[in-house]
């Protein structure tokens, strides 16, 4: 193919980048352009549509990221294989196609226009990338457990930490004004119990945002509050049947540990360049699923469209299987939109979705929540809809006025900034060291990770790296499989509380260790 005729609105309110991109998603799924069929280059596309060439990269990057096209190096990009049968709502799965009212009329946001990075160019043909071959294998906690080996430590200085946010900028000025707004609001009953579900108004506002950045198709009767990720698996640990859940390896530390004390069976599944393998999930025998498809953690896979699809049809099979969608720092992308969410591609909603304002604004708000899909509401009310609510009504009462006033708006775009300028910061740094084989899961979430050209292993580098005060987390942390053999040592860097100063003296140390 070396033309592609696409009507562009100049000056219209949207870019031409994005008509150009949803000009090719269609054509791809409507099998105008063939699977294996090559696009013209973005240099010619960009000379034939008048356009500039940074138009034509950025519609390229966001088809690449969400797995319609793919890049053969030295080539060019080539159309991916879709199931187009799913993406139409047919097919000869469980059950018949939902389909449910949306929220107000406007396009759900259509994914992120990430850039081709090494975890993501891979994934159109499910290609076992780098991150699979570079230590996806470690023993469950021996990072964690190496660094109590009586060695005398000293402060440290620098925490590359996964878990903390940046709030010494969070507005408390939007914050007492949400608090007012309640006050002057809401007095009348805001010390009664409330709904266990969760406050109607908060939920609809919630659903309303999901809709808008996230493309969730929910109404607000299928959304549950809680305190915490962590309580919502305990509240469907009482409403699903199964008993195994199949998590990627490596895998949100969290709720694994969460699944194993309520004496769930795991099933590990490994991962390719594109997320969970669809054959190792169909042989594990489980029937519920948790995966994190919009930025994996720890990895920061984004899972392209045709393995999405996959995933899909593999719930739809059987009537009881589901997938639980943990949207895990989605809000952050510093490349294009965010990607879109699996649920709002669930034609036979089988998707869980679970989301919380811990990143977003901070681990003090303490509010979660979950999108069921419409089938699972009775069982909720009948087993979980007794439970009280987890989260205050007072808490969640300000949390609604905070969202609906738009600070919740401001606050984010202020943190993706903020963030933005930290994420460039780290990967200048690791740019610049010799030791840095290999960088992924850079331009999304709050951590980066980089494989470390060194003969030393993950537990010597952490501990030599305390020993200079910085304190680093390795991959194999967060492994679930047997521990088998790596070629390099992976590290995770978190660098949402540092500031660009304390990140580059971070690496110094590290460097040092490292070198030592």
């Amino acid at each position: 193919m070396k033309e592609l005729t696409i009507p562009l609105e100049s000056g219209g309110k949207v870019p031409l980048y994005e008509q150009i991109y949803q000009y090719i998603k269609q054509d791809i799924l409507d099998g105008k352009i063939s699977p294996g069929e090559k696009l013209p280059s973005t240099r010619l596309l960009a000379k034939y549509l008048q356009v500039s060439r940074s138009t034509t990269d950025l519609a390229y990057g966001q088809l690449l990221s969400e797995g319609y096209v793919r890049t053969v190096p030295g080539s060019g990009y080539y159309v991916c294989r879709i199931q187009h049968e799913l993406l139409q709502l047919t097919g000869n799965g469980y059950g018949s196609p939902v389909r449910m009212d949306r929220w107000p009329a406007g396009s759900p946001i259509g994914g992120a226009f990430g850039w081709q990075g090494s975890v993501q160019s891979a994934g159109c043909d499910g290609v076992q990338g780098a991150v699979q071959s570079a230590g996806c294998d470690g023993i469950w906690g021996n990072v964690q457990s190496s660094e109590y080996d009586g060695v005398q430590r000293k402060p440290i200085r620098c925490d590359f930490s996964l878990e903390e946010v940046e709030w010494s900028n969070f507005s408390m000025t939007s914050w007492r004004k949400a608090v007012k707004c309640m006050l002057q609001e809401e007095m009348d009953g805001l010390f009664e119990a409330g709904i266990p579900q969760g406050e109607e108004n908060l939920r609809q506002e919630i659903g309303r945002y999901l809709y808008q950045a996230r493309g969730v198709s929910c109404q607000a009767q299928q959304i549950v509050i809680g305190a915490g990720n962590e309580y919502l698996l305990m509240l469907l640990d009482q409403m699903l049947p199964a008993r195994a859940v199949a998590m990627e390896s490596p895998t949100y530390r969290q709720a694994y540990q969460t699944f194993c004390n309520l004496g769930w069976e795991i099933a590990p599944v490994s991962m390719d360049a594109a997320g969970m393998r669809p054959k190792e999930l169909n042989d594990s025998g489980a029937n519920l699923a948790y995966i994190m498809p919009s930025h994996q953690f720890p990895l920061g896979t984004v899972m392209p469209m045709k393995r999405r699809m996959e995933l899909l049809q593999w719930a739809a099979k059987a009537k009881e299987r589901y997938i639980i969608e943990d949207d895990y720092d989605s809000e952050f992308r510093y490349k294009g939109k965010p990607i879109p969410s699996l649920q709002g591609s669930d034609p036979y909603g089988r998707v869980i979705y679970l989301g919380t304002f811990s990143k977003s604004i901070a681990p003090a708000i303490r509010v979660s929540y979950m999108v069921l899909p419409l089938e699972l509401l009775a069982a909720y009310r009948t087993r979980c809809g007794f439970y009280s609510s987890t989260v205050s009504r007072i808490q969640q009462q300000i949390l609604y006025h905070f969202m609906r006033e738009g600070y919740f708006e401001r606050h984010l775009n202020k943190m993706r900034r903020i963030y933005h300028s930290r994420h460039d910061a780290l990967l200048q740094s690791l740019k610049g060291q010799s030791w840095a084989r290999q960088i992924y899961g850079e331009n999304a979430g709050l951590h980066m990770l980089v494989e470390v050209q060194t003969d030393k292993s993950e537990e010597t580098i952490v501990r030599q790296a305390a020993q200079r005060q910085v304190r680093v987390y390795g991959l194999g942390e967060y492994s679930i499989r047997p521990k088998g053999d790596k070629a390099k040592p992976i590290l995770l860097l978190g660098y949402a509380r540092l500031t660009e100063e304390q990140i580059a003296e971070g690496i110094r140390r590290l460097q040092q260790a490292i070198e030592e």
